[in-house]
């Protein structure tokens, strides 16, 4: 099952997020035992600035996806405001017809 996984930032995290940064690129490196299908900041339209992540991801349940979004060291470190998960379907897409 394909889940969406929507975390926004806290206001005042953006240098605790780049500080953090590359240890939430390793830790979603080595994504095992999900798959991510697609992931990347949410940006900021006036600035441009990261606030938040969105990331597309393969699991057999719900529960595997949550341990594995709240292990992230953006919200160990206090990066996130909330993290929300939610299973999806894709009909449409480019996507649609390699999942």
């Amino acid at each position: 099952m394909l889940y969406v996984i929507y975390a926004p930032d806290k206001s005042d995290s953006k240098e605790r997020r780049a500080a953090t940064r590359p240890r939430h690129l390793e830790y979603w490196g080595k994504s095992a035992p999900l798959k991510v299908i697609l992931a990347g900041p949410m940006l900021d339209e006036d600035t441009g600035d990261m606030q938040g992540s969105m990331l597309i991801v393969e699991a057999d349940d719900i529960e595997t996806v949550r341990e594995k979004a709240f292990d992230d060291p953006y919200w160990t470190e206090g990066v996130f405001e909330r993290i929300d998960i939610t299973a999806v379907r894709l009909p449409l897409g480019v996507l649609a017809d390699k999942l």
